[in-house]
Order: C-alpha cells, then structure tokens, then sequence
C-alpha cells in the first residue's frame, strides 16, 4: 500500500521549512519502518522507489514546484528510470534520502536520488520524469521559467546524458511474446 500517512506527515513538514534553490540537494531523513521490510528482512526494493516519490514530492515543495503545480493544473509522471543497489537497509535504521535536480532537455527533467547510511551509499537512482499539461509533456523551458529560474539547464552530466541516449535506442512498444525460447533476433530485444 502506498504511505500517504507518510506522505502526508512530510507534507505538512516540508511546507514550514524555507525554499530551496532549483539546483540545491534536498535531504529527507527517512526510518526503515516495518512496513518497508521484505521476506528477508530489509528494505524491500519496491519500496525504495515508493520512498524515492516522497523525496520528489518534498523536493517539489522545497523548491516551489509545488505552488506552480497547482497554479498551472500540471501534474508529474516518471518516464523512465535506472537505480543501483548496493547496501542492505534493514529494519529501524535511519537513512538520508538525497534528491536533486540535474538538469533537463527539451522534453524530460533528470533527477538524481540516493540513499545514505552515514557514509555508505545505499542505494542510487536517475530517472528521466516530466511534468504534465492535459495529458502531454509540459515545454521543460516554461516549467523551468515558472520556477523562476532564467536561462537554460546546465550540461546534463556525461553519464545521464549517455542513459538517456542509450535508453532512446531501446525498442518501443516491446516486443509482443516475451515466452521463453526465442530464438535468433527476437532473443536480442530481451536484454
């Protein structure tokens, strides 16, 4: 189920602390409660992409993205997404989940989230999200405008700039039978 009790609580809390620059790292302390945990006992990796949403959703409101959304009636969708694994979080310890904002391009805004154990980074996620205008992708230049900000984005750095490129080249729609045994060229799509 998703957390909108935590959801709500982070809500409430990020409303009364001071806006954030477009740009800057927002933290977001987060516990591994119980109902974050797995079979095995850590944090189920479905639920890191679930917390990873409250980090967006506080890092909106720090930033005043928020505001303009309501203002605007724009909406956000997550296009595409790549995340690391590397540490086990386990129940009850605490974690900083870090989220910001990378840069854009003409149709998507790259974001960066991780979390962190002290210093071990625990997990790491870069997702290509947008914001939505009528059911379509809203011009990044008038979101980025509305937040304020002149200009346009800073250079996406060389390893975003090389997913995105190569997440362009993989086939849309997939292929139809993903059945076990394809042979020959329809075995090159599944990787």
């Amino acid at each position: 189920m998703y957390p909108y009790l935590r959801l709500s609580a982070i809500m409430v809390s990020e409303r009364r602390k001071p806006r954030i620059g477009v740009f800057d790292t927002h933290v977001l302390p987060l516990r591994c409660l119980p109902s974050d945990l797995d079979g095995f006992l850590e944090m189920n990796n479905g639920r890191v992409l679930t917390l990873y949403d409250l980090g967006r959703f506080a890092l909106s409101m720090r930033m005043g993205l928020w505001q303009v959304l309501k203002r605007e009636r724009w909406g956000l969708v997550v296009a595409g997404s790549s995340v690391r694994y590397r540490a086990r979080i386990t129940g009850l310890q605490r974690v900083e989940l870090r989220t910001r904002l990378l840069g854009w391009d003409t149709r998507f805004f790259y974001i960066e989230q991780a979390m962190w154990r002290g210093e071990t980074c625990c997990n790491h996620a870069l997702l290509r999200t947008g914001v939505t205008e009528r059911g379509r992708l809203a011009p990044t230049d008038r979101v980025a405008a509305a937040l304020g900000h002149d200009g346009t984005s800073p250079a996406l750095p060389g390893w975003v700039a090389a997913w995105a490129e190569a997440d362009a080249t993989r086939p849309w729609p997939p292929m139809q039978d993903t059945a076990p045994g394809l042979a020959g060229n329809d075995a090159r799509h599944l990787g």
